[in-house]
């Protein structure tokens, strides 16, 4: 966690965005470090766990992370909290809660309330289109033998 705490610190310093930073772990070696860079690189999804995440993937060339651990200055929003589950990581370990973080301006509460349908109002409307012609690449992935799942 020393390292994560370091990272955030090093965002800050930086003014690439937020308070956070986050490593991966595998066999108790560093294999990624991030901090958030939602302003230096313009991008809402550039979160520390997220970065370290394509940070960790691109250095052991596989999208398959569940033999490693990450290390989180806070407890991850839910689109980060998504990424360690696609990533198949099994354990998260986390310094700040969701709480601590509101009291300083960074508030997830709106996407979990929204997520768990205890929210009237919607920032996104969702629209079903074309689902006929977007079936398409499905059967086509459905039909492939030599596909790779994840």
């Amino acid at each position: 966690m020393e390292k994560a705490v370091q990272e955030a610190f090093l965002g800050l310093r930086k003014g690439h965005g937020g308070p956070f930073g986050a490593v991966i772990v595998r066999n108790n070696r560093l294999i990624a470090r991030a901090h958030n860079q939602v302003l230096s690189l313009k991008d809402p999804t550039a979160h520390a766990e997220v970065q370290a995440i394509r940070l960790a993937c691109r250095k052991l060339g596989r999208f398959d992370l569940s033999d490693c651990e990450i290390y989180s200055t806070c407890e991850p929003c839910p689109m980060c909290f998504a990424a360690i589950h696609w990533a198949k990581m099994k354990r998260l370990y986390y310094g700040c809660t969701r709480q601590d973080a509101e009291k300083i301006g960074f508030s997830d509460k709106f996407i979990y309330d929204v997520i768990q349908g205890r929210s009237k109002k919607h920032q996104v409307t969702l629209i079903p289109f074309s689902r006929k012609a977007c079936l398409e690449p499905f059967k086509k992935w459905l039909n492939t033998l030599d596909k790779q799942q994840y």
